[in-house]
């Protein structure tokens, strides 16, 4: 089962268990609402307090890890675009023959590299074109110091730096791509809304049916949501939240190498 499947499958239960979990704190809540006193309400509402500040702190933390994750990932696959284009431009300070087969390495690198890309969710034939493209970079480093050699230093100086800007921002794109929200602090953060909605069912306990219903409803459609915005900006070629048009800067880059 793909991840986007399964979360598509893990949102709704999640947020049935937190319907559920709000109308069985109701239960309890009703059923010793005449048992606790003016005292014992207050120290509840104090746990309470606490345990929803507690989540809030970690979605807030947990959301702007995620966020800013997912502008790095766009931000750095621009900035590899960039690298290739100038690269590829700096490759015609290389005389020939050596700059025909350098241009001919750098195409096939580019190609190989969008399809690593491509192939994700994939993480398989992810890792296995990356590994392939990686090896055409080195092939492509090599080629270019021996087509430099022999030339003036300022064609070294001019060629060089982009191949290896190019080289060092893969690297960069590549670990952005494994980086996610830990699985631990992704199931605390659901344990915790779990108990969360324990906790507000059993406050609710007294309201007015409506009232209840609504509070309960907005309550775990609301967190449900955030959640799983926080799982989509974590894999953003895999949901709603994507960076497609990102990737499009690297396969425009690539087309122009004719």
């Amino acid at each position: 089962m793909s991840y986007l499947s399964l979360t598509y499958l893990i949102v709704p239960v999640f947020l049935v268990a937190m319907l559920v979990l709000m109308g069985i704190g109701h239960r309890v809540g009703t059923h010793r609402i005449h048992e606790d006193t003016e005292s014992v309400r207050m120290g509840l509402v104090s746990v309470e307090t606490a345990v929803f500040g507690v989540l809030g702190l970690i979605l807030a933390f947990t959301y702007s890890g995620a966020s800013t994750r997912f502008q790095l990932r766009r931000t750095v696959a621009v900035q590899e675009a960039n690298a290739a284009g100038t690269a590829w431009l700096r490759l015609d300070l290389v005389a020939q023959p050596a700059q025909a087969d350098l241009k001919e390495k750098m195409r096939r690198y580019g190609r190989v590299h969008v399809a690593a890309y491509e192939a994700l969710p994939d993480y398989a034939g992810f890792h296995a074109r990356l590994a392939q493209a990686k090896s055409m970079q080195a092939q492509i480093w090599v080629a270019a110091v021996a087509a430099v050699r022999d030339a003036p230093p300022a064609a070294a100086q001019l060629v060089l730096p982009p191949i290896n800007d190019l080289i060092d921002v893969t690297g960069a794109r590549e670990a952005l791509a494994e980086v996610h929200t830990p699985g631990a602090i992704v199931t605390l953060l659901m344990v915790l809304a779990m108990a969360c909605s324990f906790l507000a069912g059993y406050g609710l306990a007294g309201a007015k049916p409506t009232s209840r219903r609504l509070h309960m409803v907005g309550f775990a459609v609301v967190l449900t949501g955030v959640i799983y915005i926080v799982l989509d900006y974590d894999h953003p070629r895999m949901g709603l939240i994507r960076v497609d048009f990102a990737d499009q800067a690297l396969e425009s880059a690539v087309a122009a190498m004719k």
